[in-house]
This record gives C-alpha cells, sequence and structure tokens, in this order.
C-alpha cells in the first residue's frame, strides 16, 4: 500500500520538575553511594515531581513547548497519545487529562501502556493516523511519574528513576520538506513480562493493606536478564529498520536510545559499531524517565543545536512487557 502522505516531527519540547534528588541524597536514604550508582548506570542526578504534580501536569508543560517549536495551536491538533505506566488515573486516561488542560476538544486522545518505548510505540501510531491522512497534527508525548511507585528501601532500583515529560508533534508533511519520518518498527515478546512489573494495583492484585505493607504496588525487575535482553532486541529493531531502507551505521547521524542504564547505551554502540560521538546520552541528569527519555532528549539535542535540520536520527527503546521499538527520522 502506498502512503497517501508523508510524516514528519514538526516540534519538539520537555518538561522535568524542579525538584533534584543526586546520588548524594540518596546515600542518606539507602545503603548506596555515588560511585556504586555512577559506575553501575552513569546516573548522578533525577528529578522529582512536586507533591501536587501528576503526570498530566508535566505533560502539559511539555506540551505548551511542543506547539510553540512548531509555531501551532492547541486548536490544531486532532489526535492525543500519551505513553505511560504512571498516569493520574487508571482511569480516565493521561491524554483526555492534558486535552482539557490544552482546551482540546471533540478529538481522540487515548494513552499506550508500553513501558519504557511507551513514546516510541505512539509515536508509531500516530505515523499511521498521518500516512494515512487521517489526521494532520498528532501531539505525541512520553511522561513518567516513577518515582511514586519506587521501592526507597531497594538500592537495585530506587537509584534508577526519575520524573519527566517529553512532547513531540508529529505532522503531514509536504512534499518539499526535508524533514520525514523513515520508517518504524515495534514488537513485544509477553514471555518475559514477569522480569519488569509492578506486581499489585491491577486486576490480579487488586490493593489490600497486605500488598501494600509487602510493597508490591512498587517497581520489581530483575535487572541483569532484562540488560541482556535490552541490549539484543534493541539492536535488532535498529538493524531491521538499517536494512530495510538500505542503510547502514555511517548513514546514521546520531543514535538515540532509551535512557536506562550507561552500559546498555555503551554495549549497544559497540555492537552496532557506531562512533561514540554519534551517541546522545544525558542519563547522568535526569536518570530512567520512562517513556519521556526519548523525546527528553531529542528535545534538548534539537534546542542545543547538536541535531540539525536533515541529520538522520535512529532512535530506539526497550521495556516492561517486555517491549521494543524504534523510530528512524529525518530532522
Amino acid at each position: 500500500m502506498v502512503n497517501r502522505y508523508y510524516a514528519k516531527i514538526s516540534g519538539t519540547g520537555h518538561y522535568v520538575p524542579e525538584k533534584v534528588l543526586n546520588n548524594f541524597d540518596l546515600e542518606k536514604i539507602v545503603d548506596t553511594n555515588d560511585e556504586w550508582i555512577r559506575t553501575r548506570t552513569g546516573m548522578f542526578e533525577r528529578r522529582i515531581a512536586a507533591p501536587d504534580q501528576a503526570a498530566s501536569d508535566l505533560a502539559y508543560e511539555a506540551s505548551l513547548k511542543a506547539l510553540e517549536s512548531a509555531n501551532l495551536r492547541a486548536k490544531d491538533i486532532d489526535l492525543v497519545i500519551v505513553g505511560t505506566i504512571s498516569g493520574d488515573h487508571a482511569f480516565p486516561s493521561t491524554a483526555c487529562l492534558v486535552s482539557k488542560k490544552l482546551g482540546i476538544k471533540n478529538v481522540p486522545a487515548f494513552d499506550v501502556s508500553a513501558g519504557c518505548p511507551g513514546w516510541i510505540y505512539a509515536s508509531n501510531i500516530a505515523l499511521q493516523f498521518v500516512e494515512n491522512g487521517t489526521s494532520k497534527n498528532v501531539l505525541v508525548i512520553g511522561v513518567e511519574v516513577l518515582t511514586r511507585i519506587v521501592n526507597y528501601e531497594d538500592r537495585n532500583t530506587c537509584v534508577l528513576f526519575g520524573d519527566g515529560a517529553g512532547a513531540t508533534i508529529m505532522s503531514r508533511a509536504e512534499p518539499k520538506d526535508i524533514s520525514r519520518v523513515i520508517d518504524s518498527d515495534i514488537s513485544a515478546d509477553g514471555h518475559y513480562s514477569d522480569l519488569l512489573i509492578q506486581p499489585a494495583g491491577g486486576s490480579k492484585m487488586p490493593a489490600t493493606e497486605q500488598t501494600v505493607k509487602d510493597k508490591l504496588h512498587t517497581i520489581h525487575m530483575e535487572g541483569n536478564k532484562v540488560f541482556k535482553l535490552a541490549v539484543k532486541s534493541m539492536y535488532s529493531s535498529c538493524d531491521l529498520l538499517l536494512k530495510r531502507n538500505n542503510l547502514d551505521v555511517k548513514s546514521i547521524d546520531w543514535l538515540l536510545t532509551h535512557q536506562a542504564n550507561l552500559r546498555i547505551i555503551d554495549a549497544l554502540g559497540k555492537k552496532m559499531k557506531i562512533d561514540k560521538d554519534k551517541v546522545i546520552i544525558n542519563i547522568e541528569k535526569y536518570a530512567n524517565t520512562s517513556a519521556a527519555t526519548i523525546p527528553i532528549a531529542l528535545d534538548e539535542a534539537i534546542r542545543s543545536g547538536k541535531i540539525r535540520k536533515g541529520d538522520i536520527v535512529l532512535m530506539s527503546s526497550f521495556g516492561a512487557g517486555l517491549t521494543s521499538g524504534s523510530l528512524l527520522i529525518r530532522y
């Protein structure tokens, strides 16, 4: 099937809370230290949402910046998709709440629960709507407030996560535009779903006094197993997109992967044999913000002038499910 239209990323924005929790702060909370965290994760700081801030609040602020970047108004948006696993509520969707804050009415709005590749999944969906002509401008957001479900007694997981939001506008590209979404890939393997999970809070294990006491509403992860699968899945997804579009690593200007662990990023870059200078990293500032990591880093790289018009950017992520996916664009 031939696409009726092409899509492009026309605007980006991000927002992170003001409060900073660094490694030295964590030393006072749990049995850990700055050197241990840095050498194993590459992280130093992470942002913490204020008590009165929810996912929709962070997403709203990021969306305003993305709209301004794209030179669009809220009324120009005809679809809102939010990738998140830590939304304001189980229902209604965070996308509906963001639409309300922006003053958007009578357009579809829904969330995607795909773990850390939530923004990649949401972008893939937005791409279909733009290419088939159903939508002209789609607001795509990755947002998390994971610190609300972190167990600060678990030294292996509590140091990893932070809060933040990244927003992008997926728009119809004009024939003269150099910017294009080249290709996208998403996949999942539910056989590994128990490796990264929030056990309680859903229909399988509803909240009780005991589940709260046992901290079953917090993040549980088998880090070593996830590490190996992460590198393998992201490499396979990146390799697929490059081969499908007759490109190689030398064709890529920038590799931007999920900011989960510096060792994972380094391992993927080494496996792909890409120049380290072409790998975008900001994990030391924000830690793992799950679905928000890629759109936050993308916006920072664009605003700083690192990513320029015409650059080819390959983005890839993995997460709970286990899910994975990649997005290849010419900015």
